[in-house]
């Protein structure tokens, strides 16, 4: 569990990036209507999450860097136990306090009345706009309202900067207790992919497959970081299948891509394997040169190297096995420079992970690809999608392959976080026969 000392940590080290006379100003995320009256469960955003910790709706943070008065201000709904008796426990103005670090706490029906103050004396204004309009409006009103009264001696920031800048360059790298919380993600996970090995039948739904990854997260108090994904047969070369409602045939593979979520924090797994526990001769050649691209791509995740290096390794593999199975046809290095490989290989080998699945921070510094540093998570997931075209042989047809492993960058090198899935073919097949 990450405790109040590492989240103020953030706060501190983004506030000493921000420098003084300053202010960054961030609400949590909404509650959704699911139908009629029925709400999605909440969850906090993830930038608010990472400064906070907090997990209620209705709730905005302050950071106001050298301020005496304390430097983190949580806005939030008070205790009201006829709302609790209906929706659950507050932590309420003295809980944002003593819970969760806040120097100082209000009400959130507050916040136009104090926010303007707080706002009034800075020069620069760090906030995250496209997010949410109503709270842009009502930042940016807020300011206008401040110029406005500006021959009347009242103080106007004079510049707007992008909070995510900053802050999502941080979240970029994970720490120790952030590690950790990673893979017991990856952990859980993992057991859920190998009890689906274990269980899978021909003649199961789809959804039968998914709901053992329902239990095993909720089982370790998770949640499902993303849609899970279970595609029999050519469902399997749809990229985000998610309907789930078909029967499971033998002879075809099954691709499942499921992860956990636990305390906002995400695993992202794929694995394929054969409905009936054997890959037959087509399946097997083109799952093991999926494997060796993923080997290829891993060996490439390394301090020094760019974030481009798995992926163009990857590539590498996957276009000169095709041209030896006869799908392309041409010298490699010509197919790779055309990007031939598209036709059955048309996303990126990884992206990076964390709060969210597909975490934020830059890809590139500049023009340039970023320098893989220790600390990084990333998934490396290479594919392959075979259609059912004329000149595609017979027994390639309506195969979909995707191998997905989440991996550190280490001072080292890499650690797989989540190698308790088997993806060997004869490791798949014995854990099957079981």
């Amino acid at each position: 569990m990450i405790g109040r000392r590492e989240f103020q940590k953030r706060r501190k080290a983004l506030m000493g990036m921000m420098g003084q006379q300053t202010i960054a100003i961030l609400p949590t995320a909404k509650e959704k209507v699911r139908n009629r009256d029925a709400d999605y469960p909440f969850r906090a955003d993830s930038d608010f999450h990472y400064l906070t910790g907090f997990p209620e709706p209705e709730a905005l943070m302050v950071l106001l860097p050298g301020r005496k008065n304390g430097e983190f201000i949580l806005f939030c709904r008070e205790r009201d136990l006829e709302k609790e008796t209906w929706h659950g426990r507050r932590a309420g103005i003295e809980g944002a306090c003593e819970l969760y670090g806040a120097d100082d706490a209000f009400p959130i029906e507050d916040l136009d009345d104090i926010l303007p103050g707080l706002i009034e004396p800075c020069e620069r204004v760090f906030y995250t706009f496209g997010n949410d309009s109503e709270s842009d409006q009502k930042i940016t009103g807020i300011v206008h309202t401040l110029r406005a009264q500006s021959r009347s001696g009242k103080h106007t920031p004079h510049e707007f900067v992008a909070l995510e800048h900053l802050l999502h360059d941080m979240r970029l790298y994970k720490s120790r207790s952030e590690l950790k919380v990673m893979r017991e993600a990856a952990r859980v996970s993992a057991e859920a992919h190998v009890t689906a090995m274990k269980v899978c039948r021909p003649g199961m739904m789809e959804y039968q497959l998914e709901a053992e990854f329902l239990y095993a997260f909720r089982r370790s108090n998770g949640h499902p970081a993303y849609s899970t994904i279970v595609g029999g047969g050519e469902n399997g070369c749809i990229l985000h299948y998610t309907e789930n409602n078909q029967k499971l045939k033998s002879g075809e593979l099954v691709l499942i891509d499921s992860g956990a979520e636990l305390e906002c924090y995400a695993a992202d797994i794929t694995r394929t394997f054969p409905v009936n526990g054997r890959f037959s001769d087509a399946q097997r050649a083109l799952y093991q040169l999926v494997l060796d691209a993923q080997y290829a791509a891993i060996e490439q995740i390394k301090p020094g190297n760019h974030w481009n290096d798995p992926h163009e390794a990857a590539v590498k593999v996957l276009t000169a096995g095709l041209v030896t199975l006869g799908l392309l046809k041409g010298k490699v290095a010509t197919l790779i420079e055309e990007q031939a490989y598209r036709r059955f290989y048309m996303h990126r080998t990884g992206h990076w992970l964390g709060l969210d699945v597909h975490d934020v921070g830059d890809y590139k510094v500049g023009e340039v690809w970023r320098e893989l540093e220790p600390g990084m998570v990333l998934t490396i997931e290479p594919g392959l999608y075979i259609g059912a075209e004329k000149d595609i042989p017979a027994e390639f047809h309506h195969i979909g392959i995707r191998i997905e492993d989440d991996v550190v960058v280490t001072k080292e090198g890499h650690e797989v976080m989540t190698d308790g899935v088997p993806k060997e073919i004869s490791a798949i097949e014995q854990l099957m026969a079981e």
